[in-house]
Protein backbone atom coordinates (compact mmCIF):
# COMPACT_ATOMS: atom_id res chain seq x y z
CA UNK A 1 0.00 0.00 0.00
CA UNK A 2 1.66 3.54 -0.72
CA UNK A 3 1.56 6.14 2.54
CA UNK A 4 -1.36 8.04 0.60
CA UNK A 5 -3.58 5.24 0.77
CA UNK A 6 -2.67 3.85 3.96
CA UNK A 7 -2.95 7.60 5.82
CA UNK A 8 -6.88 7.51 5.47
CA UNK A 9 -6.67 3.99 7.19
CA UNK A 10 -8.79 3.74 10.28
CA UNK A 11 -9.86 0.61 12.12
CA UNK A 12 -13.76 1.57 11.10
CA UNK A 13 -12.89 1.29 7.05
CA UNK A 14 -14.50 -2.57 6.01
CA UNK A 15 -11.72 -4.44 3.88
CA UNK A 16 -12.52 -7.48 1.39
CA UNK A 17 -10.52 -10.48 1.56
CA UNK A 18 -11.03 -13.35 -0.60
CA UNK A 19 -14.39 -11.95 -1.66
CA UNK A 20 -15.84 -11.50 1.59
CA UNK A 21 -16.26 -7.65 3.32
CA UNK A 22 -15.46 -7.30 7.16
CA UNK A 23 -17.20 -4.23 8.45
CA UNK A 24 -14.33 -3.11 10.30
CA UNK A 25 -10.72 -4.28 10.97
CA UNK A 26 -11.75 -5.34 14.69
CA UNK A 27 -10.77 -9.06 14.54
CA UNK A 28 -11.62 -11.24 17.55
CA UNK A 29 -8.27 -13.30 18.43
CA UNK A 30 -8.76 -16.71 19.20
CA UNK A 31 -8.89 -17.75 23.00
CA UNK A 32 -10.22 -20.47 24.60
CA UNK A 33 -13.80 -20.81 25.41
CA UNK A 34 -13.93 -24.27 27.01
CA UNK A 35 -17.62 -24.46 26.84
CA UNK A 36 -18.00 -27.76 24.58
CA UNK A 37 -19.63 -30.70 25.61
CA UNK A 38 -17.36 -33.53 27.21
CA UNK A 39 -17.33 -35.44 23.49
CA UNK A 40 -16.59 -31.91 21.62
CA UNK A 41 -19.54 -30.77 20.68
CA UNK A 42 -21.28 -27.17 20.12
CA UNK A 43 -23.62 -25.52 23.30
CA UNK A 44 -25.88 -23.30 23.55
CA UNK A 45 -23.67 -21.52 25.81
CA UNK A 46 -20.85 -21.30 23.11
CA UNK A 47 -22.98 -20.20 21.03
CA UNK A 48 -24.64 -17.41 22.80
CA UNK A 49 -21.31 -16.20 23.61
CA UNK A 50 -20.52 -15.56 20.29
CA UNK A 51 -24.01 -14.16 19.30
CA UNK A 52 -22.58 -11.23 21.98
CA UNK A 53 -19.73 -10.85 20.58
CA UNK A 54 -21.53 -10.05 17.07
CA UNK A 55 -23.61 -7.68 18.46
CA UNK A 56 -21.04 -5.58 20.02
CA UNK A 57 -19.50 -5.05 16.43
CA UNK A 58 -16.74 -6.76 15.72
CA UNK A 59 -15.78 -7.32 11.74
CA UNK A 60 -14.94 -10.84 12.40
CA UNK A 61 -14.62 -13.21 15.17
CA UNK A 62 -11.66 -16.08 15.07
CA UNK A 63 -12.90 -19.32 17.37
CA UNK A 64 -10.95 -20.82 20.16
CA UNK A 65 -9.10 -23.85 19.16
CA UNK A 66 -11.03 -26.04 17.18
CA UNK A 67 -9.14 -29.95 17.22
CA UNK A 68 -8.55 -31.79 14.46
CA UNK A 69 -9.22 -34.79 15.55
CA UNK A 70 -10.85 -36.33 18.73
CA UNK A 71 -7.90 -38.22 20.70
CA UNK A 72 -5.68 -35.41 20.73
CA UNK A 73 -7.46 -32.51 22.89
CA UNK A 74 -5.52 -29.52 24.19
CA UNK A 75 -7.92 -29.00 27.33
CA UNK A 76 -12.01 -30.53 28.42
CA UNK A 77 -14.57 -28.24 26.89
CA UNK A 78 -12.83 -27.61 23.25
CA UNK A 79 -14.79 -28.22 20.53
CA UNK A 80 -13.52 -31.20 18.02
CA UNK A 81 -15.21 -31.17 14.36
CA UNK A 82 -13.64 -33.88 12.06
CA UNK A 83 -17.11 -35.11 10.72
CA UNK A 84 -20.63 -34.04 10.06
CA UNK A 85 -22.03 -35.49 13.30
CA UNK A 86 -22.57 -32.04 14.46
CA UNK A 87 -23.45 -30.62 12.07
CA UNK A 88 -26.51 -29.04 12.73
CA UNK A 89 -25.54 -27.16 16.01
CA UNK A 90 -22.50 -25.94 13.67
CA UNK A 91 -25.03 -24.37 11.06
CA UNK A 92 -26.23 -22.32 14.10
CA UNK A 93 -22.83 -21.02 15.83
CA UNK A 94 -22.34 -20.35 11.75
CA UNK A 95 -25.31 -18.39 11.26
CA UNK A 96 -24.41 -15.84 14.37
CA UNK A 97 -22.01 -14.25 11.49
CA UNK A 98 -24.75 -13.33 8.92
CA UNK A 99 -27.08 -11.94 11.70
CA UNK A 100 -24.64 -9.99 12.96
CA UNK A 101 -22.70 -8.79 9.97
CA UNK A 102 -19.42 -10.35 11.03
CA UNK A 103 -17.13 -12.90 9.10
CA UNK A 104 -16.95 -15.93 10.86
CA UNK A 105 -13.50 -18.00 10.81
CA UNK A 106 -12.86 -21.58 12.75
CA UNK A 107 -9.38 -21.73 14.00
CA UNK A 108 -8.25 -25.74 13.59
CA UNK A 109 -5.69 -27.14 15.24
CA UNK A 110 -3.83 -30.23 16.93
CA UNK A 111 -2.32 -30.16 20.03
CA UNK A 112 0.97 -32.61 19.46
CA UNK A 113 2.06 -32.94 22.50
CA UNK A 114 1.20 -29.97 24.28
CA UNK A 115 -1.82 -31.96 25.93
CA UNK A 116 -1.64 -32.17 29.67
CA UNK A 117 -1.24 -35.20 31.42
CA UNK A 118 -4.13 -38.03 31.54
CA UNK A 119 -6.49 -36.15 29.41
CA UNK A 120 -5.56 -37.79 26.17
CA UNK A 121 -4.83 -41.91 26.15
CA UNK A 122 -1.16 -40.76 24.38
CA UNK A 123 0.13 -37.42 22.81
CA UNK A 124 1.99 -37.34 19.49
CA UNK A 125 4.85 -35.25 18.44
CA UNK A 126 7.00 -34.63 15.09
CA UNK A 127 9.54 -36.48 17.36
CA UNK A 128 9.69 -38.01 21.15
CA UNK A 129 10.75 -35.16 22.78
CA UNK A 130 9.57 -34.01 26.07
CA UNK A 131 9.22 -30.55 27.66
CA UNK A 132 11.56 -29.08 30.38
CA UNK A 133 11.54 -28.06 33.76
CA UNK A 134 8.31 -27.72 35.41
CA UNK A 135 6.59 -27.72 31.81
CA UNK A 136 7.55 -31.84 32.03
CA UNK A 137 5.29 -31.82 35.65
CA UNK A 138 2.18 -31.27 33.28
CA UNK A 139 2.93 -32.71 29.58
CA UNK A 140 4.42 -36.08 29.02
CA UNK A 141 6.97 -37.41 26.82
CA UNK A 142 5.01 -37.71 23.53
CA UNK A 143 5.35 -40.31 20.87
CA UNK A 144 6.81 -39.92 17.38
CA UNK A 145 4.37 -39.60 15.02
CA UNK A 146 4.59 -42.06 11.34
CA UNK A 147 4.48 -41.08 8.28
CA UNK A 148 1.19 -42.89 7.72
CA UNK A 149 -0.18 -40.59 11.05
CA UNK A 150 1.07 -37.35 9.28
CA UNK A 151 -0.53 -37.94 6.26
CA UNK A 152 -3.78 -38.74 8.50
CA UNK A 153 -3.20 -35.56 10.60
CA UNK A 154 -3.17 -33.65 7.09
CA UNK A 155 -6.23 -34.72 5.46
CA UNK A 156 -8.08 -33.96 8.91
CA UNK A 157 -7.21 -30.30 8.11
CA UNK A 158 -8.99 -30.39 5.24
CA UNK A 159 -11.91 -32.65 6.18
CA UNK A 160 -12.40 -30.51 9.24
CA UNK A 161 -12.45 -27.11 6.84
CA UNK A 162 -14.79 -28.61 4.51
CA UNK A 163 -17.23 -29.30 7.09
CA UNK A 164 -16.88 -25.84 8.82
CA UNK A 165 -17.38 -24.13 5.10
CA UNK A 166 -20.95 -26.76 4.53
CA UNK A 167 -21.92 -25.33 7.97
CA UNK A 168 -22.00 -21.71 6.99
CA UNK A 169 -18.63 -20.38 8.63
CA UNK A 170 -16.84 -18.33 5.76
CA UNK A 171 -13.10 -19.79 6.62
CA UNK A 172 -10.51 -21.26 8.86
CA UNK A 173 -7.76 -20.33 10.61
CA UNK A 174 -4.72 -23.44 10.77
CA UNK A 175 -3.14 -22.72 13.91
CA UNK A 176 0.57 -22.46 13.80
CA UNK A 177 1.94 -20.62 16.69
CA UNK A 178 2.00 -20.95 20.35
CA UNK A 179 3.70 -24.35 20.61
CA UNK A 180 1.23 -26.59 18.78
CA UNK A 181 1.92 -29.35 17.01
CA UNK A 182 1.84 -27.02 13.46
CA UNK A 183 4.79 -25.13 15.53
CA UNK A 184 5.96 -28.34 16.67
CA UNK A 185 7.04 -29.37 13.41
CA UNK A 186 8.40 -26.20 12.42
CA UNK A 187 11.21 -25.53 15.39
CA UNK A 188 14.12 -27.57 15.75
CA UNK A 189 14.18 -27.59 19.22
CA UNK A 190 11.15 -30.18 18.67
CA UNK A 191 11.20 -31.43 15.54
CA UNK A 192 14.27 -33.44 15.23
CA UNK A 193 12.98 -35.99 12.36
CA UNK A 194 15.45 -37.18 9.55
CA UNK A 195 12.96 -37.64 6.77
CA UNK A 196 11.02 -35.57 4.19
CA UNK A 197 9.45 -33.50 7.70
CA UNK A 198 12.15 -32.81 9.66
CA UNK A 199 15.88 -31.35 8.97
CA UNK A 200 15.69 -27.81 6.82
CA UNK A 201 13.40 -25.30 7.09
CA UNK A 202 12.10 -26.57 4.05
CA UNK A 203 11.45 -30.08 5.28
CA UNK A 204 10.29 -28.34 8.84
CA UNK A 205 7.56 -26.03 6.90
CA UNK A 206 6.26 -28.94 4.77
CA UNK A 207 3.57 -29.92 6.94
CA UNK A 208 2.33 -26.70 7.54
CA UNK A 209 2.09 -26.20 3.70
CA UNK A 210 0.53 -29.47 2.38
CA UNK A 211 -2.38 -28.39 5.21
CA UNK A 212 -2.86 -25.51 3.81
CA UNK A 213 -2.91 -27.56 0.49
CA UNK A 214 -4.85 -29.71 1.60
CA UNK A 215 -8.15 -27.78 3.19
CA UNK A 216 -7.47 -25.48 -0.20
CA UNK A 217 -8.47 -28.85 -2.16
CA UNK A 218 -11.36 -29.63 0.04
CA UNK A 219 -12.88 -26.47 -0.05
CA UNK A 220 -14.28 -23.57 -2.20
CA UNK A 221 -12.27 -20.82 -3.90
CA UNK A 222 -13.67 -18.08 -1.74
CA UNK A 223 -13.33 -20.03 1.24
CA UNK A 224 -10.71 -18.06 3.73
CA UNK A 225 -7.83 -19.81 4.54
CA UNK A 226 -5.58 -18.08 7.11
CA UNK A 227 -2.58 -19.26 9.12
CA UNK A 228 -1.76 -18.20 12.79
CA UNK A 229 2.30 -17.97 13.09
CA UNK A 230 4.99 -17.31 15.60
CA UNK A 231 7.34 -14.25 14.77
CA UNK A 232 9.29 -16.66 16.81
CA UNK A 233 8.87 -19.13 19.85
CA UNK A 234 11.47 -17.12 22.24
CA UNK A 235 13.43 -20.26 23.13
CA UNK A 236 17.41 -21.21 22.29
CA UNK A 237 17.43 -22.97 19.19
CA UNK A 238 14.22 -22.86 18.60
CA UNK A 239 12.20 -21.08 15.34
CA UNK A 240 13.45 -17.83 14.81
CA UNK A 241 12.60 -14.67 12.98
CA UNK A 242 14.27 -15.41 9.99
CA UNK A 243 12.49 -18.73 9.83
CA UNK A 244 9.54 -16.85 10.21
CA UNK A 245 9.99 -14.71 7.04
CA UNK A 246 10.96 -18.18 4.74
CA UNK A 247 7.62 -19.60 6.11
CA UNK A 248 5.38 -16.26 5.65
CA UNK A 249 6.84 -16.49 2.16
CA UNK A 250 6.23 -19.93 1.34
CA UNK A 251 2.92 -19.45 2.55
CA UNK A 252 2.25 -15.73 0.44
CA UNK A 253 2.89 -17.81 -2.64
CA UNK A 254 0.34 -20.30 -2.76
CA UNK A 255 -2.13 -17.41 -1.54
CA UNK A 256 -2.80 -17.81 1.89
CA UNK A 257 -5.82 -15.05 2.78
CA UNK A 258 -4.78 -13.69 5.63
CA UNK A 259 -1.45 -14.41 8.39
CA UNK A 260 -1.79 -13.35 11.95
CA UNK A 261 0.97 -12.22 13.43
CA UNK A 262 1.71 -13.66 17.17
CA UNK A 263 4.89 -15.65 18.83
CA UNK A 264 5.80 -17.78 22.03
CA UNK A 265 4.93 -20.80 23.07
CA UNK A 266 3.76 -22.54 26.78
CA UNK A 267 7.61 -22.31 28.13
CA UNK A 268 7.92 -18.42 26.36
CA UNK A 269 4.51 -17.12 26.60
CA UNK A 270 5.72 -13.62 24.25
CA UNK A 271 1.62 -13.88 23.38
CA UNK A 272 0.57 -13.14 27.19
CA UNK A 273 2.48 -9.76 27.09
CA UNK A 274 3.10 -10.62 30.90
CA UNK A 275 6.70 -12.56 30.82
CA UNK A 276 8.95 -10.25 28.87
CA UNK A 277 12.52 -11.17 27.41
CA UNK A 278 14.01 -7.70 28.22
CA UNK A 279 12.83 -4.54 29.46
CA UNK A 280 10.40 -2.96 26.62
CA UNK A 281 11.38 -0.07 24.78
CA UNK A 282 9.44 3.13 25.07
CA UNK A 283 8.41 3.67 21.10
CA UNK A 284 7.58 0.10 21.51
CA UNK A 285 5.43 0.77 24.63
CA UNK A 286 3.62 3.87 23.02
CA UNK A 287 2.97 1.80 19.63
CA UNK A 288 0.75 -1.07 22.18
CA UNK A 289 0.97 -4.25 19.84
CA UNK A 290 3.61 -6.72 21.28
CA UNK A 291 5.00 -7.78 17.78
CA UNK A 292 4.15 -4.58 15.36
CA UNK A 293 8.41 -4.37 14.23
CA UNK A 294 8.22 -7.39 12.96
CA UNK A 295 4.87 -6.62 11.25
CA UNK A 296 7.06 -4.22 9.28
CA UNK A 297 9.74 -6.61 8.75
CA UNK A 298 7.42 -8.68 6.73
CA UNK A 299 5.33 -6.56 5.55
CA UNK A 300 8.48 -5.81 3.23
CA UNK A 301 8.15 -9.50 2.27
CA UNK A 302 4.81 -10.30 1.76
CA UNK A 303 1.76 -8.76 -0.30
CA UNK A 304 -0.92 -11.26 2.08
CA UNK A 305 -3.31 -9.63 4.44
CA UNK A 306 -1.63 -9.37 7.91
CA UNK A 307 -2.97 -9.27 11.17
CA UNK A 308 -1.63 -8.28 14.33
CA UNK A 309 -2.70 -9.43 18.04
CA UNK A 310 -1.61 -8.94 21.31
CA UNK A 311 -1.07 -5.88 23.13
CA UNK A 312 -3.37 -3.26 21.82
CA UNK A 313 -5.52 -1.26 24.02
CA UNK A 314 -6.45 2.47 22.35
CA UNK A 315 -8.16 3.46 19.16
CA UNK A 316 -4.92 6.01 18.12
CA UNK A 317 -2.59 3.26 18.28
CA UNK A 318 -4.43 0.69 16.61
CA UNK A 319 -5.18 3.24 13.95
CA UNK A 320 -1.01 3.86 14.22
CA UNK A 321 -0.55 0.68 13.52
CA UNK A 322 -3.07 0.21 10.35
CA UNK A 323 -1.85 3.89 8.86
CA UNK A 324 2.03 2.71 9.29
CA UNK A 325 1.42 -0.47 6.43
CA UNK A 326 2.51 -2.67 9.05
CA UNK A 327 -0.95 -4.92 9.45
CA UNK A 328 -4.45 -4.64 7.73
CA UNK A 329 -6.33 -6.11 10.58
CA UNK A 330 -6.16 -5.40 14.34
CA UNK A 331 -6.64 -8.21 16.88
CA UNK A 332 -8.13 -8.11 20.27
CA UNK A 333 -8.87 -11.25 22.51
CA UNK A 334 -9.02 -10.56 26.50
CA UNK A 335 -10.70 -7.20 26.63
CA UNK A 336 -13.62 -8.64 25.02
CA UNK A 337 -14.14 -11.05 28.19
CA UNK A 338 -14.86 -8.22 30.08
CA UNK A 339 -16.09 -5.86 27.53
CA UNK A 340 -17.90 -7.50 24.79
CA UNK A 341 -18.97 -4.43 22.68
CA UNK A 342 -15.40 -2.90 23.07
CA UNK A 343 -14.99 -3.26 18.75
CA UNK A 344 -18.51 -0.97 18.80
CA UNK A 345 -16.55 1.52 21.24
CA UNK A 346 -13.52 1.38 19.62
CA UNK A 347 -15.09 2.22 16.09
CA UNK A 348 -17.24 5.25 17.84
CA UNK A 349 -13.74 6.68 18.82
CA UNK A 350 -13.34 5.30 22.01
CA UNK A 351 -10.82 3.43 24.11
CA UNK A 352 -10.63 -0.10 25.61
CA UNK A 353 -11.67 0.45 29.01
CA UNK A 354 -10.06 -1.85 30.78
CA UNK A 355 -6.35 -2.39 30.97
CA UNK A 356 -5.31 -6.16 31.10
CA UNK A 357 -3.22 -7.06 34.39
CA UNK A 358 -1.88 -10.03 35.35
CA UNK A 359 -4.27 -12.03 37.68
CA UNK A 360 -3.52 -12.56 40.73
CA UNK A 361 -5.00 -14.38 44.44
CA UNK A 362 -2.07 -12.62 46.22
CA UNK A 363 -1.23 -15.91 47.70
CA UNK A 364 2.21 -16.76 46.18
CA UNK A 365 1.66 -20.65 45.77
CA UNK A 366 -1.63 -20.29 43.65
CA UNK A 367 0.10 -17.53 41.65
CA UNK A 368 3.22 -19.39 40.78
CA UNK A 369 0.61 -22.63 39.78
CA UNK A 370 0.25 -20.04 36.27
CA UNK A 371 -3.37 -21.34 36.21
CA UNK A 372 -5.19 -17.90 37.03
CA UNK A 373 -4.50 -16.48 33.75
CA UNK A 374 -6.47 -18.78 32.20
CA UNK A 375 -9.70 -19.70 34.55
CA UNK A 376 -10.09 -16.33 35.70
CA UNK A 377 -11.54 -15.64 31.68
CA UNK A 378 -13.09 -18.94 31.48
CA UNK A 379 -15.43 -17.75 34.22
CA UNK A 380 -16.17 -14.66 32.37
CA UNK A 381 -17.15 -16.49 29.03
CA UNK A 382 -19.28 -19.15 31.42
CA UNK A 383 -21.14 -16.27 32.52
CA UNK A 384 -21.71 -14.53 28.92
CA UNK A 385 -22.54 -17.74 27.41
CA UNK A 386 -25.23 -17.70 30.12
CA UNK A 387 -26.82 -14.82 29.22
CA UNK A 388 -25.19 -12.76 32.61
CA UNK A 389 -22.60 -9.80 31.95
CA UNK A 390 -19.10 -9.98 32.63
CA UNK A 391 -17.50 -8.46 35.97
CA UNK A 392 -14.31 -6.90 35.68
CA UNK A 393 -13.90 -6.90 39.03
CA UNK A 394 -14.51 -10.72 39.54
CA UNK A 395 -12.38 -11.58 42.81
CA UNK A 396 -9.24 -14.05 41.54
CA UNK A 397 -9.27 -15.75 44.58
CA UNK A 398 -13.04 -16.39 44.71
CA UNK A 399 -12.54 -17.96 40.83
CA UNK A 400 -10.28 -20.73 41.63
CA UNK A 401 -11.64 -21.61 45.05
CA UNK A 402 -15.02 -22.02 42.46
CA UNK A 403 -12.16 -23.99 40.14
CA UNK A 404 -11.24 -26.08 42.98
CA UNK A 405 -14.46 -26.93 44.40
CA UNK A 406 -15.65 -27.76 40.77
CA UNK A 407 -12.81 -29.97 40.17
CA UNK A 408 -12.71 -32.20 43.64
CA UNK A 409 -16.50 -32.81 42.55
CA UNK A 410 -15.65 -34.08 38.98
CA UNK A 411 -12.85 -36.41 40.53
CA UNK A 412 -15.30 -37.43 42.66
CA UNK A 413 -17.82 -38.28 40.20
CA UNK A 414 -15.13 -39.74 38.15
CA UNK A 415 -15.04 -36.38 35.52
CA UNK A 416 -10.97 -35.34 34.67
CA UNK A 417 -10.67 -31.87 36.32
CA UNK A 418 -10.36 -28.82 33.89
CA UNK A 419 -6.63 -28.75 33.07
CA UNK A 420 -5.26 -24.87 31.36
CA UNK A 421 -3.71 -23.54 28.70
CA UNK A 422 -2.27 -19.92 27.99
CA UNK A 423 -4.33 -16.88 26.62
CA UNK A 424 -3.23 -14.89 24.04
Amino acid sequence: MSSSTTAAINVGQSIQINGHTFKNRIIKGAMSEALATPSGKVTESLIKLYDTWGEGGLGSSITGNVMVDHRAKNEPGVVVVEDESDLAKLKRWASIGPKHNMVQIVQLSHPGKQCPKGLNRETVAPSAIGFSGTMATVFGVPRALTETEILDIIRRFGESARVCEKAGFQGVQIHGAHGYLVSQFLSPKHNHRTDQWGGSLENRMRFLLESFKEIRKQTSPGFIVGVKLNSADFQKGGFSEDDSVAVFKALDALGVDFIEISGGTYEAPAMTGLKKKAPVKESTQQREAYFLEFAERVRKEVKTVLMVTGGFRTRAGMDAALQSGACDLIGIARPLAVETDAPANLVAGYNVKYAVKPVKTNIPPIDKMGVMEVIWYAAQFRAIGHGKKPNPTLSPLVVFLRYMRGSIRDMVIGKKPMITRQRA
